[in-house]
């Protein structure tokens, strides 16, 4: 069931008494999408979302944010959305809470440092270390160590009846999984769905991205009780490896308990047997294209593994030849030539005594230029409606609709799916229920400052009204400044 903007406004005032819709906007709905979603400012100039389900599992997933967000929202440092009202519709009940103010992140071109990565790991530790008793008040569903092994387990060998999976993939998480010492944890709350563009942060200096601060942190439907390795998966996929060790070393330290030493391991195949997740979903939900889709992940996926399994094969021999030319150069009086006297580097290399190391690595950030706001989020204007920022009264007049423009019947024009929104359109990301495909990764290493550029008077949510000529609609749950995501590129044929 597809429902107007119009509708949904109309429903969110049922909802919230004293919501006076004064505009609308909708978000486009794809055919995997859990949720509809709209975006309603009211007569008092406040920002409202409304998201209804779609399907009676989605409407199951929704029914308990209610008493989630009252139970948590007030324990974390970071906003979450905190539902004012509900209102039935055939699916369940859709709700309606305040829009969350912040931009969403790219994990794929999150700056390494304590900065911003720091500030994302603490937010991680800072979810897992919420009482599980709260969740289990919350009704939120709770799994053991061994339970949650369990049902991966299950959950493999449904997706091995497929004939989906290739084989390779299926022997590899097999063992994994067999392996008890690996599911050794202590159960946390878990968020679900902790990816980029549901983690929403405002920026000190727009020319420095790690001046950036966690505000907020959006769709809680799929949190549970379970294996805190399960947050890591979009963060092993597309954060690069030195931002990587600053998100953990700064969830390392915020954490009450000590992780335990396989939580990356069981992240990264958190990652990878996400996939086996959608394909049995789209499976259930009869979407051949969907399911056509992830099987070609699949296959790229088990390419990948086949070719780094290889190269790390090669490597382990090649480094034990080395080692074993050594021992024999010794034994056959090298210590007549000793080697110079070398010193140790942290990172377990060395450097001849005396000799200076390269500028700039003394203490790994010297010489290094701060990394703009535009590496992190989309470089597009901020509109002068964020939440962070007050606002102009809403206009009392609506603008005339010029010919050719969008239609004034309240239809909102759509945007193609992981698409740059071009720059003085509004720049939300999209609320989708769908798992959003991991970004690829891209060159972090800045080149300078670059601040970002503001439009005067810009005001994403007026210049989106039916008939305005650069209307666009808002694409995000409750940030204030779209992402754009793009699929990872294919892997290379095994025997290229």
């Amino acid at each position: 069931m597809t429902r107007s903007p119009l509708f949904l406004a109309a429903l969110a005032s049922s909802a919230v008494p004293g919501l006076d819709p004064a505009f609308v906007a909708g978000v486009p709905v794809g055919p995997a999408d859990l949720y509809e979603v709209a975006h309603i400012k009211d007569s008092q100039d406040r920002r409202w979302v409304i998201k209804a389900p779609r399907t009676q599992a989605a409407g199951a997933m929704l029914e308990g944010i209610t008493a989630l967000s009252t139970l948590v929202g007030r324990r974390l440092d970071v906003a979450i959305p905190m539902v004012r009202g509900h209102v039935v519709v055939p699916e369940g009940r859709a709700v309606v809470y305040l829009r969350v103010p912040g931009r969403p992140l790219d994990f794929a071109r999150l700056p390494q440092g304590p900065g911003l990565a720091g500030e994302v790991g603490r937010t991680l530790a800072h979810v897992h270390n919420v009482d599980i008793t709260l969740m289990e008040e919350a009704d939120r569903p709770v799994y053991d160590a061994e339970t949650h092994r369990s049902r991966r387990l299950t959950e493999l060998d449904r997706a091995a009846a497929t004939g989906h999976v290739p084989t390779g993939l299926l022997a590899r998480w097999e063992r994994s999984l067999e392996d008890v010492s690996l599911w050794r944890f202590a159960p946390t709350t878990v968020h679900g769905t902790f990816t980029g563009d549901n983690v929403l942060a405002t920026f000190d200096d727009d020319s420095d991205a790690s001046t950036g601060r966690v505000r907020g942190l959006l769709a809680w439907e799929q949190s549970r009780v379970a294996d805190p390795a399960d947050d890591l998966a979009a963060l092993v996929t597309q954060a690069t490896p030195a931002a990587l060790d600053a998100v953990l070393e700064a969830y390392a330290q915020s954490r009450v308990e000590r992780p335990d030493p396989n939580l990356l391991t069981r992240g990264r195949l958190a990652a990878e047997m996400s996939l086996v997740t959608r394909l049995l979903s789209a499976l259930s939900a009869g979407e051949l294209t969907v399911v056509e889709r992830v099987a070609d992940q699949l296959r790229a996926l088990d390419e990948r593994t086949y070719v780094e399994e290889e190269r790390r094969a090669r490597d382990v021999a090649a480094r034990r030849a080395r080692e074993a030319a050594d021992r024999a150069r010794r034994g056959a009086g090298a210590d007549q030539h000793p080697e110079p006297d070398r010193q140790a580097e942290p990172d377990g290399q060395a450097v001849p005594a005396g000799q200076a190391e390269p500028a700039g690595q003394a203490d790994g950030q010297a010489g290094r230029q701060p990394a703009p706001v535009t590496s992190v989020v989309a470089a597009v204007p901020t509109p002068a409606d964020d939440a962070t920022q007050p606002h102009e009264p809403f206009p009392s007049r609506r603008p005339e609709p010029e010919s050719g423009d969008a239609d004034p019947g309240g239809t909102v024009p759509s945007v193609e799916r992981g698409a740059a929104v071009p720059a003085g359109e509004s720049d939300d990301a999209v609320e989708s229920g769908e798992t959003v495909d991991t970004a690829p990764t891209v060159d972090t290493a800045p080149t300078g400052p670059a601040p970002v550029e503001f439009e005067e008077g810009d005001d994403s949510l007026e210049q989106a009204e039916p008939g305005a000529t650069n209307g666009v609609v808002d694409l995000h749950e409750g940030a204030s400044v779209f992402v754009p995501v793009t699929p990872p590129p294919g892997g290379a044929a095994r025997g290229a």
